[in-house]
């Protein structure tokens, strides 16, 4: 299946599943090619064939904006250089996790997380360790029966008690033993933060050379510039004033090309799903306000206001002004 069938089976996928899809991120580079919500869940989808090809910067990036919007970071992929990936498993690469189509499938549509995930040594699952002691007290046995009973040490059974993960096969084990399963779902929609390691989000790239000015113009006016480097935006644009709405905000800069028109439409159709308002600097004047819904502000009137309340004013005015198709 090429990616191209992939992301469009993804996406048909997620409406089904009452999904708001964004419209595909066409562009290159690109960190993430959808953006998908339901309710208070969203999601940042990256689709590849093979899954090698996600390197960490990438993933560091996607962790970031996940970071940034609330989102979670989620790649969807076929196989690995050496193997098919499996159903039912979560994978994790670069502290983002990973699952073949159909594991989407039925975390989206049936609303059936993985109960699986890989690690390095093989596959684990996450026990409820109180369910576990609970049934071995009824029974009356004690860690060192347990223990026996596993063909493990009795500190590891109390390990097992105290929501240390099992491999899959020591879970099969227990659920054989106890008929019933101690396994409790991996929660994807979360990040998955109880088992992917627990890094502390990447620092920003340093700012693009060119956009520097924007960015200064932006922190004097009262927001924290977050600068991304393999997203369609140039920056998620924090509103630190107390008094404001404070949406987060997408922020493009560049020549209003026809590039740059390309990239102001993904960037309204992103704001639409991650809710968030979204701008696009200029280095000329626009005839229009805005495309679909994107606002157009030239740098020039960017570096003409001193209110920060005024740059917030034109950009909210711009983004319900006019529009550009």
């Amino acid at each position: 299946m090429s990616r191209s069938a992939l992301v469009g089976n993804l996406t048909a996928m997620l409406e089904d599943a009452g999904f708001v899809v964004s419209d595909r991120c066409a562009i290159r580079p690109k960190s993430f090619d959808l953006a998908a919500r339901r309710g208070d869940d969203l999601t940042l989808l990256k689709v590849l064939g093979n899954i090698d090809a996600f390197d960490a910067a990438t993933g560091a990036e996607m962790r970031r904006l996940g970071n940034y919007l609330s989102a979670t970071p989620l790649v969807v992929g076929l196989r690995t250089r050496d193997e098919d990936l499996k159903p039912g498993v979560v994978y994790f690469r670069h502290g983002v996790p990973v699952m073949n189509p159909d594991t989407a499938m039925d975390l989206f549509l049936e609303d059936v997380p993985p109960l699986i995930y890989a690690a390095p040594g093989g596959l684990y699952v996450n026990i409820d360790g109180d369910l576990l002691a609970d049934e071995r007290q009824r029974r009356g046995w004690s860690l060192g029966r347990l223990a026996t009973e596993l063909g493990v040490s009795r500190r590891t059974v109390s390990k097992y008690e105290d929501g240390m993960n099992a491999s899959i096969e020591v879970a099969i084990h227990l659920e054989d033993m106890f008929d019933k399963p101690f396994s409790s779902p991996v929660s994807v929609l979360d990040g998955a933060e109880e088992v992917r390691d627990a890094e502390p989000t990447p620092e920003d790239p340093d700012a693009d050379p060119d956009d520097e000015h924007v960015v200064h113009i932006l922190t004097r006016a009262g927001f924290t510039v977050h600068p991304t480097s393999r997203a369609p935006f140039k920056a998620v644009s924090e509103d630190d004033d107390r008094h404001s709405d404070q949406i987060p905000m997408l922020t493009g800069h560049s020549a209003f090309t026809r590039s740059a028109r390309k990239r102001a439409r993904i960037m309204s159709s992103l704001g639409e799903v991650t809710q968030t308002r979204s701008v696009y600097f200029t280095e000329e004047q626009s005839k229009r306000d805005s495309v679909e819904g994107t606002a157009l502000v030239s740098c020039d009137e960017l570096a003409a206001i001193d209110d920060p309340d005024e740059i917030r004013d034109l950009i909210r005015e711009r983004s319900n002004g006019p529009t550009e198709a």
